[in-house]
């Protein structure tokens, strides 16, 4: 199973113009992906963003599709738990940078899902899995000869 990391969630966002790995990735994978409570605030965010640059129609945009999120995964959001917050402090002693990926990872951690991103390194030293979906990010194929 899988926690879904707010760059891969809104990359479907992009429709025709989403990486085709991703697309393929969530398609796939349906009800066994999850989020993190810390992507709807990580989106939320980005809709109070836009409105503090009076950017009031992407505001608009942006939380049409975060009210959509939240009714399509309202059964699969994973809150912050005691025992995540447990792992998370054990996580953060070992190295504060990228406190809301660490959240994540306690999440991962706790619930033995594998984080899916585009910002693998971010995780790295956690001991979460990790995968990432996008093909853009892949490496060139080799020819054959």
């Amino acid at each position: 199973m899988y926690l879904l990391d707010t760059n891969v969630l809104s990359e479907r966002r992009k429709g025709a113009k989403a990486d085709p790995g991703v697309v393929s990735f969530i398609d796939r994978q349906g009800e066994s992906s999850y989020l993190p409570v810390q992507v709807i605030g990580e989106l939320r965010s980005g809709v109070e963003g836009l409105r503090l640059r009076n950017d009031l129609r992407q505001a608009k945009l942006l939380e049409d599709w975060l009210t959509v999120v939240l009714d399509e995964y309202s059964d699969q959001v994973i809150d912050f738990t005691l025992p995540c917050a447990q792992v998370w402090g054990a996580l953060m002693g070992v190295n504060d940078q990228h406190i809301v990926d660490r959240q994540i990872a306690a999440i991962a951690l706790v619930y033995d899902l594998t984080i899916v991103t585009r910002n693998t390194s971010h995780f790295t030293g956690t001991g979460a899995r990790v995968v990432n979906p996008f093909l853009a990010d892949a490496p060139p194929s080799s020819p054959t000869t």
